[in-house]
């Protein structure tokens, strides 16, 4: 049985650690090992329940593996990267309670979380991650590194480019695109196509 190490002891970080213990390849093909961050007092707030273990310095061993427990884009890759580089093993992380249809694609790394929702004919890149209760409609295709915040709404021929972020219950409408390392602000509703490395937000969203 292999060590699970996730990489990020934040909130996010520490959600991961529940959703890890409630699949049910926990205990069986893997176990949780510790946190990978760089805070070694990141989790003291919350009674040092778990180890933390260096982040930067760390070399992946043969019977590790691991979970990116991080959302924001450009800090998720910036922090995974090195390890990748070093031969790491990342699973792609499918929740029990998540709903997946058919012909649906996933990229190594990816995470999808409690209630997510993703119909059919899905792409995600690599690192995709989608939040609580956050739906992915058909023919949809999310880029490497993007994030769908929690109860986000991707409806159908929707295209997200790399390192998209999406705050929580932002939507796109069908048929529309946003470009790479674009944020589509909290409540937003894209109606138009955003060009890549701009901030939106409203409703309908406008560049801020």
């Amino acid at each position: 049985m292999k060590k699970l190490l996730i990489v990020g002891a934040g909130g996010f970080g520490r959600e991961m650690r529940a959703w890890c213990r409630q699949h049910p390849d926990h205990g069986c093909l893997w176990a949780f090992d510790a946190f990978l961050d760089d805070n070694p007092e990141a989790l003291v707030p919350f009674g040092s329940f778990a180890p933390v273990r260096p982040l930067a310095s760390h070399r992946p061993a043969p019977d590790e593996v691991f979970v990116c427990g991080l959302g924001l884009p450009a800090v998720k890759e910036r922090l995974v990267r090195p390890l990748l580089d070093r031969g790491a093993e990342f699973l792609t992380f499918v929740h029990p309670s998540v709903t997946l249809g058919e012909r649906v694609t996933l990229g190594r790394g990816v995470v999808l979380c409690p209630g997510a929702v993703l119909s059919a004919d899905i792409v995600l890149g690599e690192f995709a991650m989608v939040n609580l209760n956050s739906t992915v409609g058909h023919d949809a295709r999310l880029g490497a590194w993007s994030t769908l915040s929690a109860q986000c709404d991707v409806t159908g021929h929707v295209r997200l480019g790399d390192r998209v972020f999406m705050g929580s219950k932002s939507t796109v409408i069908p048929r529309r695109s946003v470009g790479d390392g674009a944020t589509v602000g909290a409540g937003a509703v894209v109606i138009a196509d955003v060009p890549a490395g701009v901030t939106v937000v409203g409703n309908p969203a406008r560049i801020l």
